[in-house]
């Protein structure tokens, strides 16, 4: 994959209690991917994007849920979210104030 399409692959990182409980303790970090999105194409984004070595990828797809708009049901959109296990001593710093 080139650069340019490997930069589209990740969507946002995917905040959660859940995804802040396994990022403390298993060095793991959740993201929102494309539904296309292969677990190589991640793999290589997120060491692309974020210059660390990444160990393990797992992916999950996410049904949407259904809703209530006012009177009427609706859907959530589908989603595709991957667990990404990083190397040991690697960390990912999401742009927040260092200390």
């Amino acid at each position: 994959m080139s650069k340019e399409s490997l930069m589209n692959v990740l969507l946002a990182p995917h905040v959660s209690e859940k995804s802040a409980r396994v990022s403390e303790r298993d060095n793991h970090y959740v993201f929102r991917v494309r539904r296309e999105a292969t677990k190589p194409d991640i793999k290589a984004a997120v060491e692309l994007m974020f210059d660390v070595k990444v160990d393990a990828v797992r992916v999950a797809n996410m049904p949407g849920k259904q809703k209530r708009f006012g009177q009427r049901l609706g859907w959530q959109s589908d989603f595709k979210k991957a667990y990404v296990k990083l190397a040991k001593g690697q960390t990912i710093n999401f742009g927040g104030a260092e200390a």
